[in-house]
């Protein structure tokens, strides 16, 4: 179990990443910005703008991970 763990992180380790510094950033843009109405569908709330984040960090670095892009393409 621990082994696909591991396995599964060093895999994944840049999408973790962006997962990881959007989640912060999106808490901060709420924190610093954010909505002063409540009206804002991503920012009147922390979790929204940290999930929003969160998913904009993966997406993000994962266009920057070699292996995936190696193995599609042998797959081609």
């Amino acid at each position: 179990m621990q082994e696909k763990l591991i396995k599964f992180v060093r895999e994944n380790r840049l999408g973790l990443i962006g997962v990881l510094v959007g989640g912060i950033l999106g808490f901060a843009y709420y924190h610093f910005i954010g909505c002063a109405t409540g009206t804002c569908l991503i920012t009147s709330k922390p979790i929204n703008s940290s999930v929003y984040g969160m998913f904009l960090g993966y997406l993000i670095f994962s266009i920057f991970d070699k292996t995936k892009q190696q193995k599609n393409s042998t797959n081609l």
